[in-house]
């Protein structure tokens, strides 16, 4: 674990399997220190998984941009559809920005939306190791909906 500002040559350092992107509250676009470090792991093919505001930055680090949304999400019970499988996941969320669906860079796939109001709720990157996911992921205390996520990060770290 290290702090929000912890620069990439630090991170790498510690020679990671993998690197979690934590949620936290605000507008993403004001953590210009993270975003710069994040695109540095991510262009190193370092297994990141990004949740909530990791999210949202991991979009920004990957050329994306976010918006403000009218009504964030706020709670439990969000219903979330993966996209691949069709499967429908509850969720809790807590944010009021979103990744911009217009400004989606070639190299991010939408994974997931909202079926609320459609927002993106998960992306992965076309080439590297790295996606995020909207909502927060539950290990094992809560809804076991969303932890093909977890599943799927440890994967990817194992492959490394």
């Amino acid at each position: 674990m290290v702090p929000a500002k912890t620069p990439a040559s630090r991170v790498f350092s510690t020679k990671p399997d993998g690197v979690f992107l934590s949620n936290g509250p605000g507008d993403p676009g004001a953590c210009d220190y993270a975003i710069r470090a994040i695109r540095e792991i991510v262009d190193a093919g370092v297994p990141v998984f990004g949740i909530c505001l990791g999210h949202q930055l991991l979009a920004l680090a990957c050329g994306g941009r976010t918006v403000k949304m009218k009504f964030g999400h706020h709670g439990a019970n969000h219903p979330v559809q993966d996209l691949t499988t069709g499967k429908v996941m509850i969720t809790s969320q807590n944010h009021g920005f979103t990744v911009d669906p217009e400004r989606l860079p070639p190299a991010l796939r939408i994974t997931h939306r909202s079926l609320f109001d459609g927002t993106i709720q998960g992306i992965r990157h076309a080439s590297q190791p790295a996606f995020g996911f909207q909502g927060h992921p539950e290990a094992s205390p809560g809804p076991h909906d969303v932890r093909t996520l977890i599943d799927h990060f440890i994967d990817l770290m194992a492959q490394r």
